[in-house]
């Protein structure tokens, strides 16, 4: 019976011991990262993670859609690497201890706003913004509040942020689809209100859920018309990887068809560098699928 219990322990350890599965690849350079998934798509990327086994896995609720597209450009896509923040519901009083509606209570209201911004609802995740990240806001439930609006949004792009993943929370939506920031989001989660008395700061650089999907900071996210998808770290080589190989065959096939049937040729059907070459400049293996 004692040995009997050993070896279903044993078993179970095999089952669920996250070493035999994780298929952890040798860390690569941001810059690498960048470069290997750039132009990719959301689909290819999903058929990468299911070549490795990962079923359904990083594949955002797909209410966390395109705030809007281009279809044109495709502006709207991109792909980058996770920077986090969490902001929740605030438990304190959600005014300042006075009447707000007395003239002379202004400046009550102006020095509360003020420490709220600058002490409760702070952006210090903005120091890890770099050419290439994509803020993923973790918001979910922080009472209707716009975290995101057309001015600080563009002090990220100014930054390098190419785009933002959100539960919700945006605000100045015209705004920010005019200056066409790149958004991810659920749209009827969209916050109407500033933060003071709403939300407060969580934390900066952890893991965060969005859209049902754990994300690290330094994981891989692609978003187009199709959602967001986010590559966890340990597996973004060989998946990025594969989806360019299927990107590459993918467009071959459609260029032909461009041309049989007289079809303008756009972007989408561009010639791309051939993968084994492509991969060897990156210093990546020339087949990811051999050992």
């Amino acid at each position: 019976m004692k040995n009997f219990m050993i070896y279903s322990l044993c078993a179970v350890f095999l089952l669920v011991s996250p070493g035999l599965f994780a298929q952890d690849e040798p860390d690569v350079s941001d810059d690498v990262l960048l470069e290997l998934y750039d132009g990719a798509r959301v689909a290819d990327v999903v058929d990468g993670l299911a070549t490795l086994g990962y079923m359904g896995v990083g594949v955002m609720d797909p209410r966390i859609s395109p705030l809007w597209r281009d279809v044109k450009d495709m502006s709207h896509r991109f792909s980058g690497i996770a920077v986090t923040v969490r902001y929740g519901p605030t438990n304190r009083p959600w005014n300042p201890g006075a009447d707000l509606t007395k003239p002379e209570n202004y400046e009550i209201y102006r020095q509360w706003r003020g420490m709220w911004y600058s002490q409760l609802s702070t952006e210090p995740f903005q120091q890890y913004i770099k050419p290439g990240t994509v803020v993923v806001m973790d918001n979910k439930d922080d009472n209707d509040t716009g975290s995101t609006g057309s001015k600080n949004i563009m002090e990220w792009k100014e930054k390098g942020a190419v785009g933002l993943v959100t539960a919700g929370g945006i605000r100045d939506i015209d705004e920010i689809i005019l200056q066409r920031n790149p958004v991810y989001s659920d749209y009827y989660k969209r916050g109407r209100g500033e933060r003071i008395g709403r939300n407060e700061l969580i934390d900066v650089q952890q893991p965060v859920i969005v859209g049902g999907v754990l994300v690290h900071p330094g994981d891989i996210l692609v978003a187009d018309s199709d959602g967001v998808v986010v590559v966890p770290r340990r597996v973004a080589v060989r998946v990025g990887q594969i989806a360019y190989q299927e990107l590459v065959d993918d467009i071959a096939g459609r260029r032909q068809l461009y041309e049989q049937l007289g079809l303008e040729i756009d972007d989408t059907v561009r010639e791309r560098e051939r993968p084994e070459d492509f991969f060897r400049r990156l210093g990546l293996p020339a087949d990811p699928n051999k050992p």
